[in-house]
């Protein structure tokens, strides 16, 4: 077992100081014009963010009260489903011919309203699961403190770099993409051998639970885009935002503020999951192509 020492600095300073660098990078691919998007394009970012933001999470409730897990790992499930998207959606939405510049925009957004929506949610969620008598709890204020000082603090200096060095902004998210696939790798590792002894039944537990969240949640996004005749690439764009959310963040809620391996294990496989369900949608998304349907913005960094 790794030194409680190191341990401790693992959870409380190591992985909120690389979530907080991947956020930065987050902030490099944005600007203004992200957020004033929503004017421009009312419904589709109407339809986007009601899918992430409440039809997301109660999908999530239904699945982790209903399918046989452990209340760690339906706590784990819900800390999944409160997170925003990330740099990872925009990516993917590029390769699958989807409007980045919605993905971009419905990213940005949602991490902003999510920091004062999480420790809600979450301690809802832990109440439920775990029993009124539990201590584990997310204290409001301080969390949302944390939650800005690693998500919105260096998305605001990514954005206040990419304005003043624009250059350096291209290069600087490339490396801050490269960097968050490492560190989400190397974070389930890390995660996996503190809870190697419980692994094979987590695993068996969680696996369906979140196939089933990922593969709903992604349909959902995808019928209600296309019912509302949204052009294909913003269902494109809609379907991934909903069906890969910001797991990182997910597990340094688990890890550094509720202090639980057994919680981070959820939004470890779920990780998993999404790569390959986001696989098949870009396989799907190329076979037709199709024209950006707004005007285009910068490329997320592509290694």
């Amino acid at each position: 077992m790794i030194d409680e020492t190191i341990v401790t600095f693992i959870n409380v300073t190591a992985i909120p100081l690389s979530l907080f660098l991947i956020m930065l990078g987050m902030g490099l691919t944005l600007t203004i014009k992200d957020f004033k998007r929503v004017a421009l394009y009312p419904k589709a970012v109407a339809i986007g963010l009601t899918n992430q933001l409440l039809v997301l999470p109660i999908v999530g409730f239904v699945v982790a009260s209903t399918m046989p897990l452990s209340p760690e790992l339906a706590v784990g499930l819900m800390l999944v489903v409160v997170c925003p998207g990330g740099t990872t959606s925009n990516l993917f939405t590029h390769l699958a011919r989807g409007d980045v510049a919605l993905s971009i925009t419905l990213t940005a957004i949602a991490s902003v309203v999510t920091v004062f929506s999480i420790p809600f949610i979450i301690n809802g969620a832990l109440e439920f699961f775990m029993g009124s008598d539990t201590t584990l709890s997310l204290p409001v204020l301080s969390t949302i403190r944390n939650l800005v000082l690693i998500t919105l603090l260096p998305i605001s200096l990514g954005m206040i770099a990419r304005h003043v060095w624009p250059q350096f902004a291209t290069t600087g998210a490339q490396l801050a993409t490269r960097f968050a696939v490492v560190f989400l790798v190397a974070l389930i590792c890390y995660s996996v051998y503190q809870q190697r002894d419980i692994l094979a039944s987590a695993l068996m537990a969680a696996g369906p639970a979140v196939i089933l969240l990922n593969a709903s949640t992604m349909a959902i996004g995808y019928i209600s885009a296309r019912a509302l005749k949204l052009p294909r690439p913003q269902q494109v764009s809609v379907t991934l935002e909903v069906g890969l959310q910001n797991s990182a963040l997910a597990m340094m809620m688990a890890l550094g503020l509720l202090s639980n391996y057994q919680m981070s294990l959820t939004p470890g496989v779920y990780s998993l999951v999404m790569f390959f369900t986001a696989g098949l949608v870009v396989r799907l998304g190329r076979r037709r192509p199709c024209p950006q349907s707004s005007p285009s913005t910068s490329t997320p960094a592509v290694s």
